[in-house]
């Protein structure tokens, strides 16, 4: 049983920073793709990052170049760096756990096995 916990976030003026973090269970980075999701208020989850098991990453269009996924093998942890924060990226963030690549490089919230509680990010103008 794979679990994830999220940590950071919180809340920042428009153009500033904020760093989420996914802690795992061991060895789930090496069996496992990952990505970070989120669900504005009101709106249906959409996908936001994924990292492939072998260390490619993908963004979703409106985070491209703002947003930095990666990892910490030595600590079991999954980040998620946001640069540049909008008012529409205000939302709760969650990481997830998928055994098929597929589902991280599309980022396709129906094929993740496991899912962390959130952690809500608001970004005021």
């Amino acid at each position: 049983q794979v679990q994830l916990g999220e940590s950071g976030g919180g809340s920042v003026q428009a153009g500033g920073s904020l760093t989420l973090s996914c802690a795992a269970s061991e060895d789930t980075y090496s069996r496992y793709c990952m990505a970070w999701f989120r669900q504005p208020p009101g709106k249906e989850r959409e996908g936001v990052s994924g990292l492939l098991i072998g260390g490619s990453s993908t963004y979703a269009d409106s985070v491209k170049g703002r947003f930095t996924i990666s990892k910490d093998n030595s600590t079991n942890t999954l980040y998620l760096q946001m640069d540049s924060l909008r008012p529409e990226d205000t939302a709760t963030y969650y990481c997830a756990a998928a055994n098929l690549d597929i589902y991280c490089s599309t980022i396709f919230h129906l094929g993740m096995d496991y899912w962390g509680k959130g952690r809500p990010v608001t970004v005021s103008s």
